[in-house]
């Protein structure tokens, strides 16, 4: 054993050798792995995890290994357990023999107290994609969707596609679990689930009703990936849900309401109402506007596609800037940017035009970029701006890219085609490239001048000899075809040049292309019906030679035209129709864009990029002609039942009179023996009375800690009778919430008389803050407000108004000349926060100010709260944006139980940092102030110098947030523990900020 011990110490030496050739080292280190894995060492163990978890993320392939790595599964060693976790999921389908060897471990897993132990069990589990394991991959889901921790509930729903993908029979179980997540009130696991709906029941939008405002408000604070899923399924959402807000004589008079008698006349004038939005159509649009300042692009471009598909026309503006800001990020996210530009500006131009500068070309774009940015422009341009874009395009045509000089050529035509009054410009610019030196330019432009006759052939005659002229100098086949096209078509109009053009091409007839002889037949026919005389023998000689041409789509159209053009016994009715056949009026060609239907496609998906409807892809629904029922979002709140207070009061006295009875009775016991203690002791002889004196001490403490376990004793019996009591003699709910409420304040009277320390309730009390800024916020200008104007600013006191609110104090003034009436907050106003308004100020007289209180439940979100601030005659929307610390509210408890709920708190719930700090910020004060001014949180009393500790809870949901500060000269560390993950992120910046900046 000790020889294997040695032996693995050598090869981990040598696993730091650097080989001259890779796969030879890959192929050591896999030798020297397995040795490393069977040793009795955990270092060893865990150096080998870390090394092919390092060979994993490098695309090598390390199956070999996984007997070796799977003897490990059951390890003590968290770190290395995780490890072998990760090599699990990746390698556990691939080895499904062995990996089911072991499901007895992961099972056990899934009851480990570690959260990322439970996960990666869950995630190993239901990659072993054997179908006899699927009910206990089930059960495993359904207990993992109703843990503690959010981490493995995220990850339950991660298994859900997994197991679907595997068994899609399970589906009717799945969506029980989806429904029961879909409920989930953490961030981190709603972006989970809802791509587990996506992929499971994307049709059961009843899912979604009372989901709907919580995923809105939750939007915010959700992961990115998770935001992009989530915005796609309400976009789906909304289209059934909401009425179009694109009708044209939409007002969006959201205060306007419905007359209570409709007459007849009013009902057939039904589509002429004015438009009024659902306030939940407005929720979405409002609470997915700040994630257009997003870093992430799939975020930006998913909130864009919302808007496109949902908001007013009037709206979209807002979207532009966001999507002119992608344009600087890499090139692929320009492509898919672009593309979607270019479908928006074909039905919207205004909005991009005044961005018109962002899509010119760059020489550094690559082909498909510069492309695209064509396209936009060419949609872009009007009378206004052509000129400007012609020039532009001038340049782009002599580029070296010669892809992008031949679709500028053919963007030229699609705008002289648009726009008539620059048609003839275009046609004389586009006759100048004829003379190009590049074959490719000459070629489009032939092309392009081609469609462009077809509107005004009479007109352009010069046109179409010059071309004839270049005949000979054009070896592009697509360029000479369209030359020979344009001969026969208007060959009335060049009746000396079209059949001279014919000899020529009754020589070189064989060595033509396919597309080329095709128009050679072609001409010849219109030329035989119309000029026989001096083209009836060459019409003759060259359907001759395409008679026995290799291609047989020439054969075939050879010998049609002989019949057609040529009579004879064998021809049918159809040669006296030859000439209407052949020389038909011919439409001109609609140049269009190759995006212009491209809108069938949902924006941003796909389907979308390729034009082609891809796996998996859900179209969007036309809106519904009449809003469904909104109040299916409304989730119902259980009214509790109100009971007489006599018995809420008889209860109270009772557990009074106990609680008086036992303290009474507990310091009487205390007293007489005290009082027989003393007696004694004077009975006693001097000599006795030193020795006593030495032990009364020990006696004394005895004695009190006797009387304490009596008096905790007797508190523990008490509180057991009331529960029982509670739980046999009252049903209702609201009653059992009394009396426990009761219970806790009997506690806390029980701990004033020193009978026991209840931590359960004394240690989570609310405390005073340590530390109220002064600073105020506007909230409204006086500008802005017509002379009104309002400041904010946050008391941290515990509201009065509700105990999941957030305690402000507004001051009011009124900077005008004249005075204000009916100062007040809409009522309509806020539907993402519940808003406790102020009462109404009848007047507000000049240069007067007022201060009033009022409250607002941020649901532990730094989303800002909108609200409507109201006079008599105007209404002002303003908004209040928290601060991430002042949704907090400062606790006491001891250092005991604070480093007991911080082991809680660990892994994912657990967010740190080490700093450099300056040498004025490291004392005791400087800490705590800087601490305490960022958070509204309190400070708990620390027997460690160098460890300082703060506690707080949220307002909202009381989720505890534990702070703390070690000291380590001449760094720091700050640990932040919360469930609130988002929040314990933010305070961590903020706090690293202030701790590192110098001054107060």
């Amino acid at each position: 054993m000790r020889n294997a011990l040695v032996s693995a110490e050598n090869l981990q030496l040598t696993l730091k050798t650097d080989f001259s050739s890779e796969e030879q080292a890959l192929t050591i280190k896999n030798e020297d792995l397995k040795e490393m894995l069977e040793s009795n060492k955990e270092s060893l163990k865990l150096e080998a995890m870390k090394r092919i978890v390092g060979l994993i993320a490098k695309g090598k392939n390390a199956s070999e290994l996984f007997p070796a790595v799977v003897k490990n599964v059951a390890s003590k060693n968290i770190e290395l357990k995780k490890l072998v976790y990760v090599y699990l999921v990746r390698y556990a389908e691939e080895q499904q023999d062995l990996a089911l060897l072991s499901i007895s471990t992961f099972q056990r897993a899934l009851k480990d107290p570690n959260q990322l132990i439970r996960a990666s069990a869950l995630r190993v589990l239901s990659s072993i994609r054997v179908p006899i394991i699927v009910p206990i991959m089930m059960l495993a889901i359904k207990e993992a969707a109703t843990d503690l921790s959010p981490y493995v509930r995220k990850t339950a729903a991660h298994a859900i596609q997994k197991l679907y993908s595997l068994d899609p029979d399970q589906k009717e179980h799945l969506i029980e679990v989806i429904e029961k997540l879909l409920k989930d009130k953490s961030t981190l696991v709603a972006g989970s689930v809802v791509m587990a709906f996506e992929e499971v029941c994307p049709d059961r939008i009843d899912l979604i009703h009372k989901n709907y405002r919580k995923l809105c408000n939750l939007l915010v604070d959700v992961e990115e990936w998770g935001q992009v899923v989530i915005i796609h399924m309400l976009t789906r959402y909304a289209r059934t849900q909401f009425v179009s807000p694109w009708r044209e004589d939409a007002m969006f008079d959201e205060n306007n309401e419905k007359a209570f008698y409709d007459s007849e006349e009013e009902r057939k004038v039904e589509q002429t109402r004015p438009y009024i939005m659902d306030p939940d159509h407005r929720l979405l649009l409002r609470n997915t506007k700040p994630l257009l300042q997003s870093r992430n692009t799939a975020v930006v471009m998913a909130v864009s596609q919302l808007y496109w598909h949902l908001a007013p026309k009037h709206e979209l503006s807002i979207i532009t800037k966001s999507l002119v800001r992608l344009l600087r990020s890499h090139r692929e996210v320009q492509y898919v940017v672009l593309q979607n530009i270019a479908t928006m500006s074909i039905q919207r131009k205004g909005m991009f035009e005044p961005f018109m500068k962002s899509f010119y070309v760059r020489s550094t774009d690559a082909t498909h970029i510069k492309t695209l940015k064509l396209e936009i422009l060419t949609n872009l341009a009007n009378e206004a701006n052509i000129s400007t874009i012609l020039r532009e395009f001038q340049t782009y045509v002599k580029s070296q890219d010669k892809a992008f000089a031949a679709a500028t050529i053919q963007a030229i035509g699609r705008c002289a085609t648009n726009i008539s009054e620059v048609t003839d410009t275009c046609l004389n610019g586009l006759v100048l490239l004829l003379s190009n030196r590049d074959e490719t330019v000459v070629a489009e432009s032939v092309v392009v001048i081609k469609k462009l006759l077809q509107t005004q052939p009479s007109q352009h005659s010069d046109i179409i000899k010059h071309m004839a002229k270049l005949f000979d100098n054009i070896t592009v086949p697509m360029a000479r075809a369209s030359i020979l096209w344009l001969m026969g078509e208007y060959c009335e109009h060049v009746p000396k040049i079209a059949p001279d053009v014919l000899r020529k091409m009754a020589k070189t007839f064989t060595n033509e292309e396919d597309i080329v002889k095709l128009q050679i037949v072609n001409l010849a026919a219109k030329l035989y019906l119309t000029n026989s005389k001096q083209t009836k023998l060459l019409t003759q000689y060259i359907l001759n030679l395409g008679k026995y041409d290799q291609n047989y789509d020439i054969r075939d159209r050879t010998r049609f035209i002989r019949q057609l053009i040529v009579p004879n016994e064998k021809s049918g009715a159809l040669s006296k129709y030859a000439r209407r056949i052949l020389m038909a009026p011919k439409p001109a060609p609609v140049l269009q864009s190759a995006f212009k239907d491209r809108d069938r496609f949902q924006l941003g998906t796909l389907s979308h990029t390729l034009n082609s409807q891809a796996s998996g892809y859900l179209e969007l629904s036309d809106w519904p002609a009449v809003a469904p029922d909104q109040s299916v979002r409304n989730v119902e709140v259980v009214e509790p039942v109100r009971l007489p207070c006599i018995f809420i009061l008889f209860y109270f006295l009772k557990i009074m009179l106990v609680l008086t009875y036992i303290c009474v009775h507990v310091e009487s016991v205390s007293e007489s023996e005290s009082e027989e203690n003393s007696d004694d002791s004077n009975k006693s002889s001097s000599s006795q009375s030193e020795k006593s004196s030495s032990e009364s001490d020990s006696e004394k403490k005895k004695k009190t800690l006797k009387n304490k376990k009596l008096q905790q004793l007797l508190l523990i019996i008490m509180t057991k009778y009331i529960l029982i009591h509670i739980v046999l003699s009252i049903s209702t709910q609201f009653f059992v919430n009394c009396m426990c409420s009761l219970l806790h304040l009997c506690v806390f009277l029980a701990c004033q008389f020193d009978a026991v320390s209840w931590h359960v309730h004394v240690s989570l009390q609310a405390s005073s803050p340590v530390f109220v800024p002064e600073t105020s916020h506007e909230l409204l200008h006086r500008m802005t407000g017509k002379g009104l104007s309002a400041q904010y600013r946050f008391t941290r006191q515990p509201c009065i108004y509700g105990n999941s609110m957030v305690s402000l104090q507004l001051t009011l003034s009124n900077s005008s000349d004249q005075a204000l009436e009916n100062i007040h907050i809409s009522e309509k106003s806020s539907t993402g926060q519940n808003i406790h308004r102020f009462n109404a100020i009848e007047r507000l007289e000049p240069q007067a100010s007022v201060t009033v209180s009022m409250g607002v439940d941020f649901n532990d979100s730094t989303q800002a709260a909108n609200f409507q601030l109201c006079t008599k005659e105007d209404e002002f929307s303003v908004s209040i944006q928290p601060a991430v610390g002042e949704l907090l509210l400062p606790i006491t408890m001891s250092e005991a139980d604070f480093t007991k709920e911080q082991g809680k708190l660990m892994g994912m719930n657990e967010s740190s940092a080490t700093i450099t700090m300056k040498p004025e910020n490291v004392s005791s004060q400087s800490v705590n102030r800087k601490v305490v001014s960022v958070a509204n949180i309190g400070v708990i009393p620390s027997s460690q110098e160098n460890i300082y500790r703060f506690a707080g809870k949220t307002v909202s949901s009381g989720s505890l947030v534990l702070v703390s500060v070690a000291l380590k000269d001449p760094d720091a560390v700050i640990t932040i523990n919360t469930e609130k993950t988002v929040i314990g992120s933010m305070l961590l910046r903020q706090f690293k900020t202030a701790l590192t900046n110098s001054g107060p």
